[in-house]
Order: structure tokens, then sequence, then C-alpha cells
């Protein structure tokens, strides 16, 4: 049965993945970044990566089409501020505090024994190692202040201080995400988009197959948190739906 798409050219590519999550995959195939981009129309989407935008949304058909029997994604659309708040904690935190220390250290592993013979090696190595240190720090910041307000926020029914402060600890979360997508596309760069073809052994094999699987990863989890968590809050602490700030 054909899904009829609720989208247009004008739809940005966030809020296409926030209403069908599984289409995520097509984006990632063509080089769309629907995470930190994810206020990007279609149409400006497809300009950037020289696609035709009339092709790209029968592409889109199809995957939707075909998404009609295929196991469904999480709805993090259709959770509470809350529920998704901990879903993120719980789902992509969890997985990068156990999955990047693991990727540093292989990738010091790789770059010690075979970095003379690939130089680049040595800067994959530090790379991955900075990521880390940002990502643990980035996790820090939402898991200590930012959802806690979150979760405040959705509770309280009158206006309050959390509220009027949400904006600006929003407007860094995004920034730091910008910095990600950079870190983990540098990476991308310096592995030839993460080939496994001619490996120096199996851990520089393991290595580049984690990282591929963790830029994966990052994709949903800046998703979820640009495209879905951070707008819903902005609208419900816009100036039309506060009220004064109260103890």
């Amino acid at each position: 049965m054909s899904t009829t798409l609720s989208f247009t050219r004008e739809t940005t590519v966030g809020a296409i993945v926030a209403a069908q999550p599984g289409l995520a995959r097509l984006f990632e195939h063509l080089g769309i970044d629907y995470c930190c981009k994810g206020k990007q129309t279609l149409v400006q989407a497809c300009a950037q990566r020289g696609l035709d935008t009339a092709t790209t949304l029968v592409l889109l058909q199809s995957a939707a089409d075909a998404l009609g029997d295929s196991p469904v994604e999480i709805d993090a659309a259709g959770m509470t501020l809350t529920q998704l708040a901990d879903h993120i904690e719980n789902t992509h935190h969890a997985y990068t505090k156990v999955e990047l220390p693991r990727l540093v250290e292989m990738a010091d592993r790789v770059a010690a024994k075979h970095g003379s013979y690939d130089p680049r090696l040595f800067e994959v190595s530090a790379s991955t190692r900075n990521l880390a240190e940002e990502m643990f720090d980035h996790m820090e910041k939402e898991e200590v202040a930012l959802f806690p307000l979150v979760r405040r926020i959705e509770t309280e029914t009158e206006g309050s201080c959390a509220r009027s402060m949400i904006a600006t600890p929003i407007r860094q979360m995004e920034l730091e995400h910008d910095d990600a997508g950079r870190a983990i596309n540098h990476l991308r760069e310096l592995t030839d988009d993460f080939s496994t073809e001619n490996p120096c052994c199996n851990t520089h094999r393991a290595l580049l197959a984690g990282l591929a699987a963790f830029e994966a990863d990052l994709h949903r989890h800046v998703h979820k948190e640009n495209s879905i968590l951070f707008p819903r809050v902005l609208e419900l602490t816009s100036p039309s739906s506060t009220q004064a700030c109260t103890p």
C-alpha cells in the first residue's frame, strides 16, 4: 500500500525525519545532513548536495512505501518532553559513554602500531580523543543542567525562571552539535569515508566500523534534540505561552 507523503520541497529535512524516522537512512545515503542542518528545506539540502529535488521526492516516496512493511522505529515526536529527554540519556548518551572510550583506545593502538605506514592515523587518534572529551563534556551539561530544566518546565503550570533561561543553553547545545558534526566529518575525511577495504589490521577494521556506527548514532542523537526536543521546548517557552517569572 502506497504512503502519501505529508511534506513538500519546502519542508525542512529535520521535520521529515521527525515525522518518518526511517527516512533517515535515505538521507544518510544521499549525504543530506538532517541533524545539524535539519532546519534546511528539502530543496535547499538538495541544492547543497547537487541533487534534483523532484527525483529526491520520488526516492523519499519509494522509501516511505518500503517502510510500510518494516518494523516501526521509535516515535520520538510522539513522546513527552520528559520521555524524550530520558530516551536520549538512556539510549544515545549511554551508547556514547561506552563506545567512545573503546574507539579512543583502538585509535591509540592503531596509531602506535601503524602510524609510520599511514601518518593520518595519528590525527585519527587525536581527533577521536578530542571528540570524546567534547562529547562527555556536552552530555554532562545536558544531564546536569539542561534536561532537568526541560523536565521542570513540562511539569509546571505557571511561568518560571526555568522558562526564561532555557533558550541560552539550548543555543549552546546546538553550537556544540555543530562542532561534533564537524569533528566526525573530519574523521570521515581522514579515513576515506571509514573505508575498510585496506585496513592495517583487524583492530583498524574494527575502529573504522565503530566510527561509522558512531556517526550513524550521532546523527539520530542530534536530530532528536535539534529537530524535536529543542523546538518543542522553545515553543512551550515562547513569550506568548509564558507568564511572569516566579520563584
